[in-house]
């Protein structure tokens, strides 16, 4: 059943959305919105979600799910327990039925689509024991890959597409799970390449100056929202630790303030007064990239780094580990240098850039804007569209061959 008919005279899907939060300050939020905004005239969207900033009200349906946002375990059971009821009360109330059902990795029990940014069962295995978090934090976030973990397998075997950002995070569902072989579709995130350009009237220096630093100083920057252990923030202070280029400065963005004010401390204790800045949670992070010299990112685990390709896209150059997408990208010493994951390995990265000069710092960013091209927001649209394209023609394949047969009986 479809909803109608685009603009090119094409037939609607009618598809629901499922993510917890669909929010510019959400990496997969964020890319979903990107998504619903371009095409949101082309098919019938309904976003079932804790949290959604819906750009046309008008055109796209927000059904709200009344689950906590906190923490990812809870989240995860509260979201499998009630978006299904929310979803089938919806049908019930609205008489509406779905072409299609997409989900986040394994955030729900049922979805044609998955949308998998991660691989659970792989990082819980192979990754974990470096994670480094600590005390609660450490039991909460193991229990939430794992119930994650858990659902995977039936997840992925009930799905019949599943979309990944990077070839190694494909690698990997592959390893864990042969039969998603032949449901995999790769489609890198997507880099509003536009937006991340640091504008010419932008104050660099006042910023740099409200933060503490001096003109000499080197500014890494390391951004994200959570999980400081698995990004390797640990790893990055151990090394500006031991480096005696006292110049060199850390800017954390992002972060709730109980886990800045432990790092905080943390960061005290080592000796490290003076060389950290903590901004907490910023809406926007540009302004704190474009302030910045480098960017630090020694991450553990990363399906797709898409903070790494917006500082390429401010011009930064990287400073980052191997990570799932980062091999597509990156070109040691030519847009980047790729660290050893290992104190020594991130001290002698950080050690290379620091002695680059300036000059050299802005020419590695140079390369790195133009090289993080190819991940432009214009490229993750046709991909979507591709893809929905392709599924609304073997819908209406399979609807015709349906109808040949019953008549053909009749």
């Amino acid at each position: 059943m479809v909803a109608g008919y685009g603009p090119k005279g094409a037939a609607l899907m009618r598809i629901a959305i499922f993510d917890y939060a669909v929010a510019p300050t959400n990496a997969i939020g964020r890319c979903h919105l990107y998504m619903l905004e371009a095409l949101q005239r082309e098919h019938d969207f309904t976003v079932f979600s804790i949290r959604f900033e819906n750009p046309n009200p008008e055109l796209i349906r927000w059904v709200r799910i009344p689950a906590p946002t906190r923490p990812g375990a809870l989240v995860f059971l509260a979201f499998h327990f009630l978006a299904p009821l929310y979803y089938w009360w919806h049908r019930l109330r609205q008489g509406t039925r779905f072409d299609l059902v997409q989900l986040v990795g394994s955030d729900m029990s049922f979805g044609d689509v998955s949308y998998a940014q991660f691989c659970n069962r792989t990082y819980l295995v192979r990754h974990w024991k470096q994670s480094g978090a600590r005390g609660l934090r450490r039991v909460f976030c193991w229990l939430s890959h794992w119930l994650r973990a858990l659902a995977e397998p039936s997840v992925y075997r009930r799905a019949q597409h599943i979309i990944v950002p990077s070839l190694g995070l494909a690698r990997e569902l592959r390893a864990e799970y042969p039969f998603v072989a032949d449901k995999i579709y790769v489609l890198p995130n997507p880099v509003d390449t536009g937006q991340m350009r640091r504008p010419c009237d932008f104050d660099r220096k006042r910023l740099r100056e409200q933060l503490g630093l001096a003109p000499e100083d080197v500014a890494l920057a390391f951004v994200a929202l959570g999980h400081y252990e698995r990004k390797g923030l640990p790893l990055l202070m151990q090394a500006l630790a031991q480096l005696r280029d006292r110049h060199a400065k850390l800017v954390i963005v992002g972060g709730r303030a109980g886990l800045v004010e432990t790092y905080r401390q943390r960061g005290e204790r080592m000796g490290l007064h003076g060389r950290m800045v903590f901004t907490g949670m910023q809406r926007d992070v540009r302004p704190y990239l474009w302030a910045a010299d480098g960017f630090a990112f020694p991450s553990h685990y990363e399906a797709f780094p898409l903070v790494a390709l917006e500082a390429a896209a401010a011009a930064l150059p990287l400073v980052v580990t191997p990570l799932n997408g980062v091999e597509e990208f990156l070109i040691h010493g030519g847009n980047g240098i790729l660290v050893e994951r290992s104190v020594e390995g991130v001290c002698r990265g950080l050690s290379r850039l620091l002695e680059m000069s300036p000059q050299a710092r802005r020419e590695m960013g140079a390369h790195a804007q133009r090289d993080v091209a190819r991940y432009d927001t214009s490229h993750f649209i046709a991909g979507w569209r591709k893809f929905y394209g392709e599924l609304r023609e073997a819908q209406g394949q399979v609807c015709t061959e349906a109808c040949g047969e019953r008549v053909g009986r009749q």
